[in-house]
């Protein structure tokens, strides 16, 4: 299937993408600060370049997209143009992430996931119900923590 916009619209659309400050990223920012935690932003020295770092809870924190990091969830659907390219990139994205993990736990700190069908989408969770599991998280001796959307299987019930 052939792409939709022309070169030109396309790296524009491409280029809009952040990277940091999404908004999934500054609503669990914004939850975490008045609940009392600090934090760093995007720690350039570490492991994947954290979105949040906590280095008084030795915990570091990313906020990922369904999309980018290739999450089993409703919200991941694999392009229907370019499959090569897609699958490559984001299985790579993939295998990135498992290494930065690695990595950042060989380095004494724990880890944390949020994923974005967490806050947005049919399966998201309550934002307060997000916010205290990264607090309790946080607050706890966990070494990891991955938060995720819930979603019913639609297969186990059929249409009526």
């Amino acid at each position: 299937m052939a792409d939709v916009h022309d070169p030109a619209t396309r790296s524009r659309n491409m280029a809009a993408i952040r990277g940091r400050d999404t908004t999934p990223e500054l609503i669990i920012r914004k939850g975490l600060h008045a609940r009392g935690f600090r934090f760093r932003l995007q720690g350039r020295d570490l492991p994947g370049r954290p979105d949040l770092i906590f280095p008084r809870y030795r915990a570091l924190l990313w906020v990922h997209g369904c999309f980018w990091h290739g999450h089993g969830c409703p919200m991941f659907h694999w392009p229907k143009s370019r499959d090569a390219f897609w699958r490559a990139k984001i299985g790579r994205n993939r295998e990135r992430d498992t290494e930065t993990w690695a990595a950042a736990r060989a380095a004494g700190w724990r880890c944390g996931t949020v994923w974005e069908c967490a806050l947005k989408g049919r399966g998201r969770l309550p934002l307060g119900q997000v916010i205290d599991s990264l607090a309790a998280w946080l607050s706890s001796d966990a070494e990891e923590f991955c938060i995720e959307g819930q979603w019913i299987d639609n297969a186990a019930f059929p249409p009526a």
